[in-house]
C-alpha cells in the first residue's frame, strides 16, 4: 500500500513538472493591444473549455498550469473577426485579429456576451473607436442616422431634441445604455442629440425587441456605447481642438495607458457654436474616467464615471418646409424663432463592475450603477409674435425633470461546452425623481426586480437561442418577457457564393409609464396620477437570410412585423372626475394600437483590410390600429405613424489606413407624416438626402490634421416639421500625441 502511494505521489509530480504557463497576448490588425478580449483555452480535441479569461489592458491574459500536448485558443473581442488557433504549450503566444465584413464581427448586445453577430439571431451592427474618430461625431444623433434601420429626427440644430425612430417603434422604445448604465429616463425617453461620443471605443445597434435580456424600453431597439480603456505601457496624452463656420470651436484632451494589472482613461472635450440663426447656439462638456485593474488571472475591477453638461437655445416650430408666413381664416400670420427658451441638462454616471472570469467555464459579473439627470425647459419671458390661429404660441414655463436611476446587475454566463452558452442574471433598480413645472412637481419612486436566463446553443449548422425575463414592477406589477431564434446555415456553398443563412425570430418587449404618466405632471394642465398604468407592449417577429459572397461580402434582407399594444395616450376628463375646485383635468390610459412592418436589406463589404463599405434600404409600412382619443385626425386610426417614412437608405464607406483616413456618409429620409400642430394644415416632412464626409492625414507619428463636413449638398430640410436644419458646415483641426508606445 505505502509503494503504491509513493507510485501516485511521483506520477503526480511528474504531470506537474510537466505543466507549464501560457501568455497569450492579443494584438490589432496595428499591433495595438486589445483589451477585454475573452480568451477560452481548450485542450486536444475537447469541446470543454479548459480555462477562460479576458486580457488586460495591454492586450495580455496568463493561464496558469497549462498540460502539456496540443492546445487550441479561441478570441472573441468585440468589434473583430472570431480567432481561432491550434497552439503547442509554447510560453508565449501573440494573436493578431483581423477585421471581417460586419456579420461576422464579434459583438456583445444581442447576446449580452461575446458572439458572432451572423449567429446572434439578431440585427446588429457598430461602430467601431476608428470609424468614430474618422466621423467625428458631435454628438450621438450625427452617428447612429448612418447606421441600417435607424431614423433620427432631430428637432433643429446643433443640441435639438434628438429622437431615435427604429422599425415603427416610438421615440420612447429604445434602450440606451453608456458604459454599462441605463441612461433613458424612466419610460424610456432620451435625447441623443446631447450625448456626446467622445472617447468611445465603441458603439453597438441592435434591432429588435430585446426586453428578454434589456427589460423595460428595449421594445425596438438598444444602443450601447463604452469608453475607451488605456493600452500603453508608456503613458499617452492625446489633445487637439478644431474649429468651423457658425462660430463652432472644439477642443479635447485624454491621458490613458496600462501598467501592469492597471489601465486607465481620463478625458474631456468642449464644444461650442453659435448655431446659424437666433438663439441657436449650443454648448456642451464632457468629463470622464475609465479604470480598471486586473486583481488575478481570474478576477478583475473596472470604475467608469462621466458628466456631461449642456446648454442650447431653442427656437421651436417657426419654419414649417421653408415657409413661416400663412393665411388662415383671413388673417396672416407670420411665425418668429422663439429667442428665450433654454434647454439644460446636467448628467452624472458611475458604475462599478466586478467580474469572475474562470478559473472554471463560470464567467459571472457583479455591477452596481447611478445615473443623475437633470434637465430643465425655460422661456422667462412672452414674444407676441408667435400666433397661430389656435391662439399664442409663447408662454413663461420652468419645466424640470430631474431623475435618479441606482440599480444592481448580477450576469453569469456557463460554457457547458464550446458551442452551448447559459445566460443568467439578476437586475434591481431604484427609480425616483420629480417631474412637473416649478413650482409644482410631482414625485414619484419606483423600486424595479427582474431575473432572466437565456440558452444558446450553436451546433454544426444550426443556432438556436431562447430565454426569458420575469419583471416585478412597481407600476404595472409583473410581467414575462419570452425571446427564442434560430439561425441556420442552408447551404455552404463555393468560392462565389460562399454560405447562405436563415434567420427567424419572436420577442416581445415592455416598456413602463413615464412618471409623469404614473404620478402626474406637476403643474401645467392639471393631471390625475395613474397607479394602474400597464406597460406598452409590442409582439415583434422576423424572418430573413443572408448570402455571403467571396467571404468578404453579404446581403442581407430581413422582414420585420411588429404590433404596439397598451399605448398610452392622454384622456381629457371633466369634474367631478378632476381635482377639487378644478373643472377640467386629464389622465394617462392604455387605450392605443399601431402596427409596423417592412424590409431591412443591408450590402457589407470588406473590400480590402482598409475598407469597408454598408448599404442599406428599408421599407417601413405603420399604421395606427386605434386610437379614440385622438386631439388631432393625423393621429387618428388608419393614419400612418408620426415621422416614421415609408423609404429610408442609408451608406458609409470608411477607410482606415496608417497613414491616412477617410469617410463618406449618405442617409436618405422619405416624405413622413408629421404636423405642425398650430393649425396652418402641415402634414408631412418632406424627403431629404444628407451626405457628410471626413478625413484625416497624419503628418508625423504623433501630429495628425483633419477636416469633416455636413449637409455637403446644402439642401434644406426639416427632420421635425417647423425645425430648420442646419446648413453646410465644416470643422478642420489638428491634434497632438504626447508619450505612447
Amino acid at each position: 500500500m505505502r509503494s503504491c502511494c509513493r507510485f501516485l505521489a511521483v506520477i503526480s509530480l511528474s504531470i506537474s513538472a510537466l505543466a507549464s504557463d501560457l501568455t497569450v497576448r492579443v494584438l490589432d490588425p496595428h499591433s495595438a493591444a486589445v483589451p477585454g478580449a475573452q480568451v477560452e483555452l481548450f485542450a486536444g480535441g475537447s469541446d470543454r473549455a479548459a480555462a477562460i479569461s479576458t486580457t488586460t489592458g495591454q492586450g495580455v491574459v496568463y493561464f496558469r498550469d497549462v498540460p502539456p500536448g496540443d492546445l487550441r485558443v479561441h478570441v472573441l473581442a468585440p468589434g473583430f473577426a472570431e480567432q481561432s488557433r491550434a497552439v503547442v504549450n509554447e510560453g508565449d503566444v501573440t494573436i493578431t485579429l483581423i477585421l471581417a465584413v460586419a456579420t461576422e464581427t464579434v459583438t456583445v448586445s444581442a447576446t449580452r456576451t461575446a458572439a458572432r453577430s451572423d449567429e446572434s439571431g439578431a440585427s446588429i451592427e457598430s461602430l467601431s473607436g476608428a470609424v468614430l474618430d474618422t466621423i467625428r461625431p458631435v454628438a450621438a444623433n450625427d452617428a447612429l442616422r448612418f447606421l441600417p434601420g435607424a431614423i433620427v429626427a432631430t428637432s433643429g440644430q446643433r443640441g435639438g431634441l434628438a429622437s431615435l425612430f427604429v422599425r415603427g417603434g416610438d421615440s420612447r422604445y429604445n434602450k440606451v445604455i453608456v458604459d454599462g448604465v441605463p441612461v433613458n429616463d424612466p419610460g424610456g425617453i432620451f435625447d441623443f442629440g446631447t450625448l456626446p461620443l467622445f472617447e468611445d471605443d465603441r458603439v453597438e445597434f441592435l434591432r429588435g425587441a430585446q426586453s428578454t435580456l434589456y427589460g423595460s424600453d428595449a421594445v425596438s431597439s438598444v444602443v450601447q456605447s463604452w469608453s475607451r480603456t488605456g493600452t500603453t505601457r508608456v503613458p499617452e496624452l492625446r489633445f487637439g481642438a478644431d474649429a468651423g463656420n457658425y462660430g463652432t470651436e472644439n477642443g479635447y484632451a485624454s491621458l490613458a495607458g496600462a501598467n501592469g494589472a492597471f489601465d486607465y482613461n481620463v478625458f474631456g472635450n468642449q464644444f461650442n457654436t453659435t448655431g446659424s440663426g437666433p438663439n441657436d447656439d449650443y454648448s456642451s462638456s464632457l468629463e470622464g474616467v475609465n479604470l480598471g485593474a486586473k486583481l488575478n488571472e481570474w478576477a478583475s475591477l473596472r470604475l467608469r464615471g462621466r458628466h456631461d453638461n449642456s446648454v442650447s437655445g431653442v427656437q421651436n416650430e417657426w419654419n414649417f418646409n421653408g415657409r413661416n408666413y400663412f393665411t388662415e381664416f383671413g388673417q396672416n400670420y407670420i411665425v418668429a424663432p422663439d429667442l428665450d427658451q433654454r434647454a439644460r441638462q446636467n448628467n452624472f454616471l458611475g458604475s462599478l463592475e466586478f467580474s469572475l472570469h474562470g478559473p472554471s467555464r463560470l464567467q459571472q459579473q457583479i455591477e452596481g450603477y447611478d445615473y443623475a439627470l437633470h434637465r430643465t425647459n425655460t422661456d422667462s419671458s412672452h414674444q407676441p409674435d408667435r400666433m397661430s390661429p389656435f391662439g399664442d404660441q409663447d408662454f413663461q414655463f420652468n419645466n424640470v425633470n430631474y431623475y435618479t436611476r441606482a440599480g444592481f446587475l448580477y450576469q453569469g454566463n456557463y460554457s457547458e461546452l464550446s458551442w452551448t452558452q447559459s445566460t443568467f442574471g439578476y437586475e434591481f433598480e431604484d427609480e425616483h425623481g420629480i417631474t412637473g413645472n416649478l413650482p409644482n412637481v410631482s414625485p414619484g419612486i419606483r423600486r424595479n426586480h427582474a431575473v432572466f436566463g437565456q440558452q444558446m446553443i450553436s451546433f454544426e449548422r444550426f443556432s438556436l437561442i431562447a430565454g426569458g425575463r420575469f419583471a416585478h414592477n412597481e407600476s404595472f406589477g409583473n410581467k414575462f418577457a419570452p425571446r427564442a431564434s434560430l439561425t441556420i446555415l442552408a447551404l455552404n456553398g463555393g468560392q462565389f457564393f460562399s454560405g447562405t443563412r436563415l434567420v427567424f425570430s419572436y420577442a416581445t418587449g415592455i416598456k413602463e409609464p413615464t412618471f409623469a404618466e404614473s404620478f402626474g405632471n406637476g403643474g401645467g394642465f392639471p393631471t390625475v396620477p395613474n397607479h394602474f398604468l400597464r406597460p406598452e407592449e409590442a409582439r415583434a417577429f422576423e424572418g430573413g437570410f443572408e448570402q455571403r459572397f467571396r467571404a468578404n461580402y453579404s446581403f442581407s434582407a430581413t422582414y420585420f412585423n411588429n404590433l404596439f399594444r397598451n399605448r398610452i395616450d392622454f384622456n381629457f376628463l371633466m369634474a367631478p372626475n378632476c381635482p377639487p375646485q378644478t373643472s377640467f383635468c386629464g389622465q394617462y390610459v392604455n387605450i392605443n394600437e399601431a402596427m409596423a412592418h417592412g424590409v431591412e436589406t443591408v450590402f457589407r463589404a470588406r473590400l480590402s483590410s482598409r475598407l469597408s463599405l454598408n448599404a442599406a434600404y428599408t421599407y417601413t409600412s405603420s399604421q395606427v390600429l386605434k386610437a379614440p382619443l385622438a386631439f388631432d385626425p393625423i393621429l387618428g386610426a388608419g393614419r400612418p405613424l408620426l415621422r416614421r417614412p415609408k423609404q429610408s437608405a442609408t451608406l458609409l464607406l470608411d477607410y482606415g489606413g496608417r497613414r491616412w483616413g477617410s469617410d463618406l456618409a449618405g442617409n436618405f429620409v422619405g416624405r413622413r407624416a408629421d404636423s405642425d400642430f398650430y393649425g396652418f394644415n402641415v402634414d408631412h416632412a418632406p424627403a431629404y438626402v444628407l451626405v457628410n464626409a471626413g478625413g484625416w492625414y497624419a503628418l508625423t507619428s504623433r501630429v495628425t490634421a483633419y477636416v469633416s463636413g455636413e449637409n455637403l449638398l446644402n439642401q434644406y430640410h426639416n427632420e421635425v416639421v417647423g425645425y430648420p436644419a442646419l446648413g453646410i458646415n465644416f470643422r478642420a483641426g489638428i491634434r497632438f500625441r504626447v508619450g505612447g508606445d
